[in-house]
Formats: C-alpha cells, structure tokens, sequence
C-alpha cells in the first residue's frame, strides 16, 4: 500500500508528522506494506512558522495516481502561503483523480478546503478548523459542503478533521483503511495510544 503525503508551502509540521510516523512504524517497526512518498510543488517545502524545510520525493507533475493507494493532506497557515499551492489547480485536479477513483482522501485542519474547492466534497459531508468563530467551516460550506463540527468527520472515501489535535486519529483512519483494523491496532499499541 502507499501513501501520497502532498505538503503545501507553509504546511504545519504537527499535521504532517503523524501521517509520516505512523507509516514509518507500520513498515520499519512492524514489516506491514506500507510506502509514503512526499510530494510537493517544489524540491524543498518550507513549513509554518520556524521555516523547516522538508525534501520531496516526487514533484506533483511526476505524480501517476495509479501508483497510490491514497491521499493526505496536513493543513498550512495562511500567514505561510499555504493557500497559494493548496487552491492550485493542478493539485485541486489531483485530488480529483483520487476521488474519481474512490481512494481515500485524508485531510487534517484546513487541509480539507483544496478538497472542498476541487468540487470532491460537494453534497457530501466534511470539517475543517473551528475555532474563530468557525469562518474556515463557514469557507468549507461555501464549497458546497454539510459540515459536521465533529473533531473527525469521515463520508465514504474522504476523511476530514477540524484541528490539529485530530492529525493521529486521522493518521491512524487512514492506516485502517489500508492494512486493516486488527494491524492498525497493533501499531497504536506500539506507539502507545492503546
């Protein structure tokens, strides 16, 4: 199974690190078949806040969505840019291919308004942050979509979440979807949330 983790420039770091620790302990920790690969824009993406710099795996026009198994997303900061590459069209059309495809999607914050804007989550329901009077579930909703005010809200396919403290439950939905609930759960065990 694999993973696509695509980092948008001024991504949040505890957004991203659990969909990156949990795989590493599937794989390196416990031999399941599990692969992630980074993607972003650029060969190197600047995280929120103190700058940290990741290195990609694949840039976004080397992606074959046939290769992956699935979708995540962390959210960014505004303040960061992360919105600039989020609402791009080549990524809005990415998300696209994944859906159309039913592989599943998950986001974590504001991770969830490239999918809303891509159209995915039209009719369906979903989440996104909360907090300051909601206006990012407020955005979400502008994109057609019934938000849910739940910390993870999850409709077929597609996995929302409205902050950061939902980055490893939404890490671990995801695995389950992938390699099943019962090795799901003995990575949540080795890593010490059961």
């Amino acid at each position: 199974m694999k993973i696509l983790l695509f980092c948008c420039k001024g991504f949040e770091m505890l957004e991203f690190a659990p969909f990156y620790d949990v795989a590493g302990w599937a794989k390196s920790e416990y031999g399941y078949d599990i692969e992630l690969e980074i993607c972003g824009y650029e060969r190197e993406v600047s995280s929120a806040f103190w700058g940290t710099q990741i290195k990609v795996d694949k840039l976004i026009n080397e992606i074959d969505v046939s290769d992956y198994d699935a979708l995540a997303i962390p959210g960014g900061d505004h303040n960061y840019g992360f919105f600039e590459e989020a609402y791009d069209e080549r990524f809005l059309e990415l998300i696209r291919k994944f859906n159309d495809r039913k592989k599943t999607i998950a986001s974590v914050c504001v991770g969830a308004l490239p999918i809303g804007k891509s159209g995915a989550l039209a009719g369906r329901k979903g989440t996104t942050y909360h907090l300051c009077d909601a206006y990012r579930q407020k955005k979400l909703a502008g994109f057609g979509v019934t938000v849910i005010n739940e910390p993870v809200v999850i409709d077929d396919n597609i996995i929302t979440s409205y902050c950061q403290q939902t980055a490893p439950q939404v890490a671990f939905e995801l695995l389950d979807r992938l390699i099943g609930e019962e090795k799901t759960n003995v990575i949540k065990s080795g890593m010490g949330y059961i």
